[in-house]
């Protein structure tokens, strides 16, 4: 891929994203902000973005959205499939409510 192709799908992925992330904070807030890891301030912050702000974010080269999945006890939670599905996604999701929301440095 070359790089401009990079940045475009960067940019697209930044677009669903906050596209995403304003209507799921829209239809039920407490539930976004576990979802997205998301603090209360965060979230009202992306709800009150117009169009045009929005695409100002997504026009960036870097991803607005992370990784969750950054120990691989969580990654092997989602992803094995061995063991029973509601049980692994539960303890995954029990794990992950115990970890700290995502803080933008200011």
């Amino acid at each position: 891929m070359q790089t401009n192709q990079i940045q475009e799908e960067i940019r697209e992925a930044n677009l669903s994203y906050m596209l995403l992330a304003q209507q799921m904070i829209q239809d039920d807030k407490v539930s976004a902000i576990f979802r997205l890891g998301i603090s209360a301030g965060i979230a009202d912050l992306i709800a009150g973005l117009t169009p045009a702000q929005i695409l100002k974010m997504v026009a960036s080269d870097m991803l607005l959205c992370r990784f969750r999945f950054d120990e691989r006890l969580m990654l092997n939670l989602v992803t094995d499939f061995n063991k029973d599905r509601m049980m692994s996604q539960a303890h995954a999701t029990i794990l992950m409510s115990a970890q700290p929301v995502a803080a933008l440095a200011a």
